[in-house]
């Protein structure tokens, strides 16, 4: 079992589906030196009587779910009798809980060709009122997520399906980190993410983030955010996490995670911290690969499973796994995802978390690299898991853990645990008493004058200067060409507000840059006194023609700036330059914030939340925690 090559089966499993307990502490090693199936019956809705809303365990502080302060408006206000609700619902319907499906369209009685090739009926009300799902997951690519008034109404929708075939709402998800992970459609808060967040330090920022976030997903009928990456990114390499992260400090991170989740759910939505046991180091994308994390045990607890543990400790409704395999805590090559041992085993037993765990996607490649579509859930239900997410088919998902029921394999109280976490968490959000949302309500919530200007300081907060040789602040009136990667919507963003700060700003927009575009950028310099080049890598080394532009640029001999809007690594790899300036994202308050520091209208506050590493990945070129002023 320890060759990562060899494909478990079903009997090979069972060897270690008992082997709970994580492997042993073993000493910090490499990275010391970073210690700092039938007709639905109608369910009753609210059964009165004594509440039985609490989970098997004990729930409360340090367990996640349950925990009192932060339950938000909804939190014991019902009395939902679950021991009831798990009487009367049929097998079928408890497994049709664990599952949270991907339906197509913007509304639910919408036909789609890819709702019955993926579920097997034609709309998003037949997917809940015939799988019995016990919830949905909204993306703008399957459709959901139009306009405000659509999704709400697609929410309220859906949650009638529910309640008229089973009587049970719906969790209905989204993953909404904000910064570049951002669901829900204008006019939504365009928020920094993660790791502007980690820039500016502040718990106070973070915990009206994740207010503006909660509140505006639960005017849409949206009831659980898939945030905050609690990750601790200490690979620039990731090609995954980079800029969702908050950072490389375990203690930032932690800190201003608990802050985010406190502000959502405080707004009864819940939160779900992910990826479990921690996806910050790697340079495999779990989308398309199965990721190996070579940490010691001493590691893990030092860097990665601290913002986990201060989650739990914050009461957090959900944890999301991570399709990551760890060898020191399973040495079977199976991914978390799939691992008793570090499900049952590191979450339940040893951090004692009590609440729901949900998958990471089971369509995602590093998931699908061992077992069939019809196995993986069944694994993930046995290693520990509580909520599948949008597996790749629907169908052949439940009818896999139909059988394995059927076979005695999953027992009917082992759905029953996991029914009950998820019955609890819909309990403790206040989904019971208030399934649906206003429209009105919705259009007035979302992107208020207030949340705007909120994000607007916290993006003027965390942009961060990393080098300046005195060419900032450019004085009122310089003529200043910008140009680079990126949007019309990115470009005008920031053209705008220089001009309302009072540079003399023209936009050039490139769209594919090669030869001919940084020809255009090069004479369209020859009019202005300075250049601002705008770079975007998702990965630590920037695209060489984005580093072509740049350097073909100073080749001009005007003083040139370059603004980098997601990872913050362009800095050494784009060559000398006179500033350089992190934004840690392109959303309309992050490009603003780029145009008001380089008008001075803002003085440099972020501070980098992660080292950059030398160009060539050795050694270190900035320090975590380093920011520049005006002039050096």
């Amino acid at each position: 079992m320890n060759d990562q090559n060899h494909t478990p089966t079903p009997s090979d499993r069972s060897a270690h589906r008992n082997a709970a307990t994580p492997a042993t502490h073993r000493t910090l090693s490499r990275r010391g030196a970073l210690a700092a199936g039938g007709a639905a019956s109608l369910l009753p809705f609210a059964t009165m009587g004594a509440a039985s809303a609490a989970p098997a365990g004990k729930g409360g502080k340090g367990k996640g779910n349950s925990k009192g302060k932060d339950k938000g408006k909804g939190g014991g206000k019902n009395s939902v009798d679950i021991d009831a609700l798990l009487s009367e619902m049929t097998v079928e319907q408890k497994i049709g809980q664990m599952f949270v499906a991907v339906g197509y369209g913007a509304t639910a009685d919408e036909s789609h060709r890819s709702n019955t090739t993926t579920t097997g009926v034609d709309t998003i009300e037949q997917i809940v009122r015939t799988h019995h799902v016990g919830g949905l997951i909204y993306f703008a690519w399957s459709g959901n997520m139009v306009d405000i008034p659509q999704v709400t109404t697609l929410s309220n929708d859906a949650q009638k399906a529910a309640l008229d075939s089973g009587g049970i709402p719906l969790l209905i998800s989204t993953d909404e980190e904000r910064g570049v992970v951002f669901r829900l459609p204008a006019p939504a808060t365009p928020l920094p993410g993660a790791m502007g967040l980690g820039a500016t330090g502040s718990h106070s920022h973070a915990r009206k983030a994740g207010d503006i976030i909660g509140t505006e997903l639960r005017a849409c009928g949206i009831n659980q955010g898939f945030a905050p990456v609690v990750d601790v990114n200490i690979e620039a390499q990731n090609p995954v996490i980079g800029v969702r992260s908050f950072g490389a400090d375990p203690e930032m991170v932690s800190r201003l995670a608990t802050a985010q989740i406190k502000g959502m759910q405080k707004a009864d939505c819940s939160s779900t911290v992910k990826h479990f046991p921690g996806h910050g180091d790697t340079a495999v994308d779990s989308h398309y690969g199965l990721p190996v994390i070579d940490h010691t045990r001493a590691e893990l607890d030092e860097l990665d499973l601290p913002p986990f543990i201060a989650a739990i400790e914050e009461g957090v409704d959900a944890i999301m796994t991570a399709h990551i395999v760890v060898p020191v805590l399973d040495d079977s090559g199976l991914p978390a995802t799939l691992s008793k041992p570090i499900l049952t085993g590191l979450l339940r037993e040893e951090l004692g978390y009590e609440g729901v765990i949900v998958t990471d996607s089971l369509a995602m490649e590093g998931v699908r690299t061992i077992f069939p579509d019809d196995r993986v859930p069944v694994e993930a239900i046995l290693a520990g898991a509580d909520q599948m997410l949008m597996p790749p088919n629907l169908t052949v998902a439940i009818s896999g853990v139909r059988d394995a029921v059927a076979n005695g394999e999953i027992t009917e109280e082992r759905l029953d645990e996991s029914v009950r976490r998820i019955l609890t968490q819909k309990v403790n959000r206040g989904i019971f008493d208030e399934p649906f949302a206003d429209v009105d309500e919705a259009v007035a919530a979302v992107g208020t004058r207030k949340s705007v200007k909120t994000a607007q300081k916290i993006a003027d907060d965390s942009v961060t200067l990393i080098a300046d040789d005195g060419t900032l602040p450019l004085r009122r009136r310089t003529k200043l060409l910008v140009t680079g990667v990126g949007s019309q919507a990115v470009l005008d963003n920031t053209v705008a507000e220089l001009k309302e700060q009072g540079i003399e700003a023209t936009g050039l927009l490139l769209g594919t840059i090669n030869a001919a575009a940084q020809a255009k950028a090069v004479a369209a310099a020859a009019d202005a006194e300075a250049v601002l080049v705008l770079t975007s890598s998702a990965g630590f080394v920037t695209p060489k023609v984005q580093v072509d532009l740049v350097k073909a640029l100073v080749d001009t001999g005007k003083p040139v700036i370059n603004a980098s809007l997601r990872n913050p690594y362009d800095v050494v790899h784009v060559g000398p330059v006179n500033s350089s300036i992190a934004a840690y994202g392109n959303s309309a308050c992050n490009v603003r914030a780029v145009a008001r520091l380089v008008a001075g209208e803002i003085k440099p506050k972020g501070e980098l939340p992660v080292a950059i590493p030398e160009a060539d990945g050795t050694g270190e070129a900035y320090p975590l925690g380093h920011k520049a002023r005006f002039g050096g």
